[in-house]
């Protein structure tokens, strides 16, 4: 393989390696979504935001699942798990006028953190 081969294999590389992180923020905002969704459901009583909920998370696992054949899942699981988590807690917070304790902020920084640590220190299979 000649130099120029190896910049554009790496180059390449890097546009699969933010695609990846791309499909997985987005499949952390369906996730969100999704559980957005389920809270106006009532209880699956109200056809639209049931069928709003169900398509986000059917949309979110699908995602994932593209995700999860260039990250281990070890990256991946928690990520989109904590991510939406998270999210859904601040939204709670900040949209739905849902109580903010001392404990639920820990609880959500405390996720936050382990993210992050997982991420830095899990083997990586696609050099992202």
């Amino acid at each position: 393989m000649n130099n120029s081969s190896a910049n554009i294999n790496r180059g390449e590389q890097k546009t699969k390696s933010a695609s990846v992180w791309i499909m997985l923020a987005v499949a952390i905002c369906f996730e969100i979504s999704g559980a957005i969704g389920l809270r106006f459901s009532e209880g699956f009583s109200l056809l639209l935001p049931a069928v709003f909920a169900l398509a986000s998370f059917a949309l979110a696992l699908y995602l994932v699942s593209q995700v999860m054949q260039y990250l281990p899942i070890s990256i991946a699981y928690p990520m989109w798990a904590g991510g939406g988590t998270a999210g859904v807690a601040v939204l709670g917070f900040l949209m739905l006028g849902e109580a903010i304790t001392l404990l639920k902020l820990s609880g959500v920084i405390l996720i936050i953190i382990g993210v992050v640590m997982i991420n830095r220190v899990s083997e990586k299979k696609s050099g992202c």
